[in-house]
């Protein structure tokens, strides 16, 4: 196998680029942001992620490059955004036909296209196969199209690349071998074949599962509030029955992945994808319920200005800087369509100005607040407790132990 282009730098793209070339693959990636590829030429990684570091530096040791153009030559891996439209909740499968498209006009005969970005089943279908025959290539002969969706999580990038199993779907067995041969340089989990359809709903059944049992917490969260029960004591108890794992509820779902595959099998299959709806339902309306939560604690404390009002926490996940979806931009969204304004945010991990009333010293943070809203659980929040422990506390994320907390 030659060179491997990896294109998309992101989350994704960036560490599989990284940790291929680390275990010896001659691999270029590609991603059209200037400032990212020139940011990774000079040696500095665009995010944190703990073990990303020491990679990195194995990986330009082996000879890694970063580019903005399309290499040709027989192996691609794309891992570039597929969003969904907001409206009919179909996948908008606009950058991986950009990514496709860009691929052909490059790439030699016989050349392995490997899509790593989670798609609805049958997209590839759908979308990529007709792309590929209007510029005049034929599957199976001139190009190869491979489907091994992504599974790895902000925080656990490197462990979780390593030895979670993965899923190759492939319409033809030996090209999968090959593509099985490639990741089991780095990959030590069970690595699948099958065919491709079978391997993007896979991916996405996977998410969509956690995002129904996250909405089964939350709603026990509302059903107890609403008639003061502790639901944290209850789910407590109930996960004693050894066939019984309920999970915590939160101020709702963040991430690229849970709170966004589900939506595809609700846009393909309206009428048949009914739990899966009212899961999405549930899980997007917390970041309301913690607002209205919040207004009633002001309204107990007969606190007026929501200016005294603080979110700790801006990402979607403790101790990671990705905000993508985060439930405290949700919850920030819901007030400006209140035409609301004037709440503080603190997060230790974002130095860059993101929102309003932004702060970066947390100390001032806590100055000049007095109900600080707990919305992630950062170690750094953790190890500071004693600092918050004479402020109004709402602790969404159950971490929080002083006398007369409020909780979801």
């Amino acid at each position: 196998m030659g060179k491997i282009n990896v294109i998309g730098l992101g989350y994704i793209g960036l560490p599989t680029a990284l940790i291929l070339a680390s275990h010896g693959a001659d691999v270029i990636g590609t991603d059209y942001n200037v400032e990212l590829v020139n940011k990774l030429g000079n040696r500095q990684l665009t995010f944190d992620e703990e073990g990303l570091e020491e990679i990195f530096g194995q990986a330009v040791e082996k000879g890694i490059k970063f580019t903005r153009e399309y290499i040709s030559t027989d192996t691609y891996i794309v891992c570039v955004p597929t969003p969904y439209d907001k409206n009919n909740k179909k996948i908008n499968p606009e950058y991986l036909i950009s990514a496709i498209n860009s691929i052909m006009k490059v790439c030699s005969k016989g050349a392995i296209i490997v899509i790593e970005s989670t798609v609805s089943p049958g997209t590839i279908d759908r979308h990529i196969r007709s792309v590929i025959a209007e510029n005049g290539f034929e599957i199976g002969e001139d190009i190869h199209l491979v489907h091994a969706p992504e599974r790895i999580i902000p925080g656990n990038m490197i462990n979780e690349l390593k030895y979670n199993s993965r899923t190759i779907g492939t319409d033809n067995k030996e090209i999968g071998e090959k593509i099985r041969l490639l990741y089991s340089s780095f990959c030590e989990g069970e690595i699948i074949l099958t065919d491709i359809r079978t391997a993007e709903m896979t991916k996405v059944v996977e998410n969509t599962y956690r995002d129904i049992n996250i909405a089964f917490a939350n709603e026990l969260a509302k059903i107890c509030r609403s008639d003061n029960m502790d639901v944290y004591e209850i789910i407590r108890i109930a996960n004693m029955h050894p066939r019984v794992n309920v999970l915590q509820p939160g101020p709702g779902v963040g991430g690229h992945c849970i709170s966004v595959d589900p939506w595809f099998l609700v846009g393909d299959y309206p009428g048949l994808a009914n739990i899966i709806l009212a899961a999405r339902k549930i899980n997007d309306s917390m970041p309301e319920f913690v607002l209205n939560r919040i207004h009633n604690i002001m309204k107990e404390n007969d606190i007026k200005e929501v200016e005294k009002v603080g979110l700790y926490g801006l990402t979607y996940k403790e101790d990671v800087d990705d905000l993508r979806n985060s439930p405290t931009l949700q919850l920030l969204e819901n007030m400006k369509r209140h035409l609301a304004s004037g709440i503080k945010v603190y997060d230790p991990l974002i130095k860059r100005s993101i929102v309003d009333n932004q702060y970066f010293n947390f100390d001032q943070f806590l100055n000049d607040v007095d109900i600080i809203v707990i919305l992630i659980s950062h170690t750094h929040i953790k190890e500071n407790m004693d600092k918050i422990k004479n402020k109004i506390i709402f602790d969404t994320k159950n971490i929080c132990n002083f006398e007369g907390v409020y909780k979801l």
